[in-house]
């Protein structure tokens, strides 16, 4: 009886789990394990995940979230999945602690352990040993939203080449002193920990060699160390919300940029420049503005106008980028939606005047004419700050997508749909059409590639539409799909959802300086590359007519009124003295699941044919 009771057990234990069958049956490399039905499976497996998920040696990316009963991810992990890229537990009910440790994982390169109750990650019951390294590759953490009150003090030896920190939302009160000491970061561009309640920021912070963007805002901070200035690649920084001693810096980190705030530091602060030396400053740049105002205006210097009116986009190739932008794609997204090119641009200024409005209105008319309305092609634009790689291109069925879509609020891609038919019929009733708008179907229209006028067409390319369909008119070409394409970022969220919309997470700001774009099309690569040159191209043109109107009006803003003190004078307009603004793309790799590379985009050949007025400098 009590071994038919115990087989019993076993069967049902298995049956519990089809999810690891089907992966074991079919050597799958992603898993994702989410729904209703998982709270109860693990709160029947003692709070922990399966064993028998640790059998699974093929595995790349595993992803456990929203499980309220997952208390540890329970032993066997690192020994049982060795190839292990990216490991996400969001949302669930880790804690206090990790036992046993998570590593060692040798090729583990995200770790996304935020949402959960982590108080501590001590040695032993934490992320992995020091010596030697537990998680030797790791690039990404995410610690968001815990309860942690300090950090391990041998996080960097655990993981010396982690790229990007993310601690918002704990309980945090200071740093480890091992964690800016030099040489401990080398590759560390992102650090995050937004609402803690961190009250002092050591000067060792000037160690971290590759650090771009520093988050430290509504924290209880007093001081700001000036050798935050020294920090070589420093480019955002956000102190909002901590009470500063100096209100002056106060001020300036509530509404100033990045390079005044850093200079302010770096001369000292308010008695690093005098009074006189800064008037100076101002008259000196007055004058040199009104010179060059003189020389555009009286015809001088023809040969230094033209050159000045060059485009300029200069491409970083991967040796060159340290923190390079990955993007792994499924092989579920073949049979969907199959080609995808990715870049990032940084050096764009869309806060003047209607700069992003112009920007958005550049995107819209290239979708509708090289992108023949999305039926060829979809453009996608990101906040690069926001994205966190590397990303994954993948296809998922309509109830298990979700997103939060662009001014609406989360939902998954089924009630999305549905909605956005609803509108369609009510917006068809207002109107007293004899048919449904373009939402959901589409009247028969030509095919701009093979002429076709037939509903479906014949030659296996989507139909264009006919001019003059109401917003949101992309949904029928999801129409027979059982998977829909998205785009998920290192938290696993879903930041695109081609050829419908955006994510709000990622949407395009005036503060926006640097953007991921992403070109994705059923039709061709090559289509995806000439769009995405096209793209850039324009890009160049807006951000040089921006830069060139700001300076005409700060040379009439600058002597109608010198009152403003908070930026450093010496800093503006600083970027125009040379006539040029350019812009810099970093490529961007696009891989298999196994790593090999499919496209990295800017290459040798694209870019390759410009205008006489742009200079690729490579």
């Amino acid at each position: 009886m009590a071994a038919a009771a115990a087989a019993t057990t076993a069967v049902t234990m298995s049956e519990a789990w089809p999810e690891l069958e089907l992966a074991e049956r079919e050597r799958r490399r992603e898993l994702l394990l989410t729904g209703p039905g998982l709270e109860e499976r693990v709160k029947a497996a003692g709070g922990r995940l399966p064993p028998r998920l640790f059998t699974l040696p093929l595995l790349h990316y595993l992803e456990v979230s929203g499980c309220g009963s997952l208390r540890a991810p329970g032993p066997g992990l690192a020994r049982g999945l060795p190839q292990l890229h990216s490991l996400v537990l969001r949302r669930n009910a880790l804690g206090p602690g990790l036992s046993p440790e998570l590593g060692p994982l040798p090729a583990l390169r995200v770790l996304d352990l935020s949402g959960n109750a982590l108080e501590a990650l001590p040695p032993g019951e934490g992320l992995g040993p020091a010596e030697p390294p537990g998680l030797p590759q790791l690039q990404s953490l995410n610690l968001s939203g815990n309860r942690l009150r300090e950090l391990p003090a041998d996080l960097a030896r655990c993981a010396p080449r982690l790229q990007s920190l993310n601690l918002t939302g704990n309980r945090l009160d200071a740093f480890p002193a091992e964690l800016f000491r030099p040489g401990s970061l080398p590759l560390l561009s992102e650090l995050a920990a937004a609402d803690n309640r961190l009250r002092e920021l050591s000067p060792d912070i000037a160690h971290l060699a590759s650090l771009k963007t520093l988050d430290l805002s509504n924290n209880q901070l007093t001081e700001i160390p000036a050798e935050l200035a020294d920090c070589p690649k420093l480019k955002e920084i956000n102190f909002r919300g901590n009470r500063l001693r100096d209100k002056r810096l106060e001020k300036m980190v509530g509404g100033c940029q990045t390079k005044s705030i850093l200079e302010y530091l770096r001369t000292g602060g308010r008695g690093g420049r005098s009074k006189a030396r800064q008037e100076g400053s101002e008259k000196e740049d007055r004058k040199k503005r009104r010179e060059r105002k003189q020389h555009r205006e009286s015809g001088e210097g023809e040969e230094e106008a033209a050159e000045s009116a060059r485009l300029m986009l200069k491409v970083l190739h991967v040796s060159e980028n340290p923190t390079l932008l990955t993007v792994r794609v499924s092989p579920e997204v073949r049979d969907v939606r199959p080609y995808i090119v990715g870049a990032v641009v940084r050096g764009m200024d869309l806060q003047p005047g209607n700069a992003l409005r112009r920007f958005l209105t550049c995107q819209t008319k290239l979708h509708d004419d090289l992108c023949e309305k999305r039926t060829a092609a979809t453009i996608a634009t990101h906040d690069l700050q926001a994205v966190r790689g590397p990303l994954l291109y993948a296809a998922r069925p309509p109830e298990d997508l979700k997103i939060a879509p662009l001014g609406r609020r989360e939902a998954k891609a089924k009630e999305l749909v549905r909605q956005l038919q609803l509108e369609a019929e009510e917006q068809r009733k207002q109107k007293k059409r004899q048919s449904v708008s373009g939402l959901h179907r589409w009247v028969i229209g030509m095919c701009r590639r093979s002429g076709h006028t037939t509903h479906h067409c014949p030659c296996g390319l989507t139909p264009c539409l006919p001019p003059g369909l109401p917003p949101h008119r992309y949904l029928h070409l999801l129409d027979g799909k059982e998977n829909y394409p998205c785009l998920v970022d290192a938290e696993g969220d879903v930041i695109s959802f081609p050829p419908i919309t955006n994510s709000e997470k990622t949407k395009i700001k005036k503060t926006t300086s640097s953007l991921f774009l992403e070109v994705t099309s059923a039709c061709s690569l090559q289509l995806c590359k000439d769009i995405m040159d096209s793209l850039i191209l324009k890009m160049a043109e807006l951000n040089k007519n921006t830069s060139e109107n700001k300076e005409e009006d700060a040379l009439s803003g600058i002597e109608a009124d010198g009152s403003c003190r908070l930026s450093d004078p010496n800093l503006s307009l600083r970027a125009e003295r040379d006539g040029q603004c350019p812009l810099v793309v970093e490529q961007v790799r696009v891989v298999d699941l196994e790593g090999s590379l499919k496209v990295v985009y800017p290459s040798k050949a694209d870019l390759a044919t410009v205008p006489p007025h742009v200079t690729v400098v490579r």
